[in-house]
């Protein structure tokens, strides 16, 4: 690991214009590159996102997963490859200043991947929907039940050494993608641990938990890929 530690950071973003800006500033300058991957945005979001000072990416397929594929391909092209990788929402529920704590236990060489937890964190009230909770656990339930593997959320808020993330060959183009990387990193031995963090309203409407098709499309997809790396 370099020293200090090259710290990039992936944001996926779809129409998030009003809160971008906002998460770009309060991302700790210990960050070398804020890559922030738009996903076939209808608004501004990729302008506003430069204009903060990130590096923009295009992805006109829509996706989640697909996205940070994409921000990934980026980072792989530059000639410094950085040490650790944060995976970051672009709405503004997330305490980007946080990630100082996130990195933690990678930092002084206790895990390979550490996920920021709401369950173990506070939570602005209404925050999170009743099926976005109940989702959590329901997964996080069954992955310790049908995997040995021990997490409280499937957060988005997360960091890992990259060359770890590398060797789990992450295809997931939409919402199983964390869920993915969480059973890869249990099964290929990868040490994890997780960091309570704090959680408010995001800015916006969310495209998973502010639709009733965003709910089950998301639960889903998240309990196929249990199944598939059972």
């Amino acid at each position: 690991m370099h020293n200090p530690p090259i710290i990039d950071v992936i944001i996926p973003a779809y129409n998030e214009e009003k809160s971008i800006p906002k998460v770009i500033a309060e991302i700790p300058a210990l960050v070398r590159h804020i890559v922030v991957a738009n996903n076939n945005s209808t608004d501004r979001t990729g302008e506003v996102a430069r204009a903060a000072g990130a590096e923009v990416v295009f992805e006109p397929q829509k996706g989640y997963g697909k996205a940070c594929l994409t921000a990934m391909a980026w980072i792989k092209q530059q000639a410094i490859q950085p040490d650790i990788v944060v995976f970051l929402d672009g709405d503004y529920s997330d305490y980007p200043e946080e990630m100082k704590d996130l990195i933690q236990p990678i930092l002084k060489g206790k895990a390979d991947m550490v996920i920021g937890s709401r369950a173990l964190g506070e939570r602005e009230s209404g925050s999170m929907t009743f099926p976005q909770v109940f989702g959590n656990w329901l997964a996080t339930t069954m992955m310790r039940y049908m995997q040995g593997a021990r997490f409280t959320d499937l957060g988005p808020f997360r960091a890992i050494v990259w060359e770890k993330l590398l060797t789990l060959n992450m295809i997931d183009q939409n919402f199983g993608w964390t869920i993915e990387m969480q059973i890869k990193a249990h099964k290929a031995g990868l040490r994890y641990t997780e960091v309570p963090v704090n959680y408010r309203k995001r800015i916006g409407i969310s495209k998973v938990s502010g639709t009733v098709k965003g709910v089950f499309g998301a639960g889903y997809k998240i309990i196929l890929t249990i199944f598939r790396y059972w």
